[in-house]
C-alpha cells in the first residue's frame, strides 16, 4: 500500500456523504472513492446473507481500486456484514459506523433518548448488544421505515411526511437524538422543526478518528497535495448520472451547514 492509495468508502446510496464530510475535515489531503449501491438500496429490508453477499462484492471492488482502508458508511451494512467482511479480507482495515449510542451514555445518561435508524439496524444483534450495554432506561427506539430512501430522492415533501408521521409521538419527550443512518445527519433541520431543540449524537466523527489513527500507526496519511472524490454507482446511464448530481449537491450543502 502507498500513502496516495485511496480511502474506499460505501453505502447504499448517498447518505455517506455525512461520513465523507467528517473524513475531509481531518484528512483533507486523502484521495477517496464513494461507491453508492443504488442497484440494492435500501439495506434495511434484506437478510443478513444478502447484506453480506452485496457487501462483499462492493468490498471487493473497492480493493480492486486499490483502496489503503475501507469504511462502512452504513449502519445497517455495518450491523449486519462488518464482521464477515473483516475476516474475509483480514489484510485491510475495515472501520464499520454504529449508531452513537454509547456517547449517550457516556455524555448524556440521565436523559431521555431516542434512536432514529432504519429497521435493519435496530433488528440486528450488534445494535441489540450495544444497547443492552448501554441503557439508560429512558430510551426510546424508532424504526423510521422510509425515511432513508425519502432523503435519497431528495423529495423534500415526503421527507416532511414520514418525520411528521414518526416523531410527533415524542415531543416534548426526548432530549436527546442519536441518528442511527447516515443519511439522518442531513435532515437535522426538519427534525429540530418538531422535537425542538434537541441534542444529536452522530457517529461519523468517531469514524472518520478511527480511520486516522489507523493511517497514522501504519503510516499511510496521505501528505501530498489536496484529495480527489471519485464516485462509483451501482446503476448505470443516466439513474447513475443523476444520483451523481445529487451527491456531489449535498457535498456542497453540507460544506455551507455548520
Amino acid at each position: 500500500m502507498n500513502s496516495t492509495d485511496p480511502i474506499g468508502i460505501f453505502d447504499s446510496g448517498i447518505g455517506g456523504v455525512t461520513v465523507l464530510k467528517e473524513l475531509q475535515k481531518i484528512l483533507p489531503n486523502e484521495n477517496y472513492i464513494y461507491y453508492s449501491d443504488s442497484k440494492n438500496n435500501p439495506y434495511g429490508s434484506k437478510t443478513e446473507q444478502e447484506v453480506i453477499t452485496i457487501c462483499e462484492e462492493i468490498t471487493s471492488t473497492l480493493i480492486e481500486q486499490k483502496s489503503k482502508v475501507i469504511v462502512i458508511a452504513c449502519n445497517t451494512a455495518s450491523a449486519k456484514a462488518a464482521k464477515q467482511l473483516r475476516k474475509n479480507h483480514p489484510d485491510i482495515p475495515i472501520i464499520a459506523i454504529e449508531p452513537a449510542y454509547k456517547m449517550v451514555h457516556d455524555f448524556a445518561y440521565d436523559k431521555p433518548s431516542l434512536v432514529m435508524a432504519t429497521k435493519g439496524t435496530i433488528e440486528s444483534e450488534k445494535f441489540h448488544s450495544l444497547y443492552q450495554t448501554y441503557n439508560n432506561h429512558q430510551t426510546y427506539l424508532l424504526p423510521c421505515i422510509g425515511l432513508a430512501d425519502a432523503i435519497e430522492e431528495g423529495n423534500s415533501m415526503k421527507i416532511k411526511e414520514v418525520l411528521s408521521e414518526k416523531l410527533k409521538p415524542f415531543q416534548e419527550k426526548v432530549e436527546n437524538v442519536v441518528l442511527g443512518c447516515t443519511h439522518y445527519p442531513l435532515v437535522k433541520k426538519e427534525i429540530k422543526e418538531i422535537l425542538g431543540n434537541v441534542t444529536f449524537f452522530d457517529g461519523s466523527p468517531k469514524v472518520a478518528l478511527q480511520v486516522k489513527k489507523i493511517l497514522t500507526q501504519q503510516k499511510l496519511i496521505n501528505q501530498k497535495n489536496k484529495g480527489t472524490v471519485t464516485f462509483i454507482d451501482s446503476k448505470k446511464g443516466e439513474e447513475a448520472k443523476q444520483k451523481e448530481e445529487r451527491f456531489h449537491k449535498l457535498m456542497k450543502q453540507t460544506e455551507n451547514k455548520k
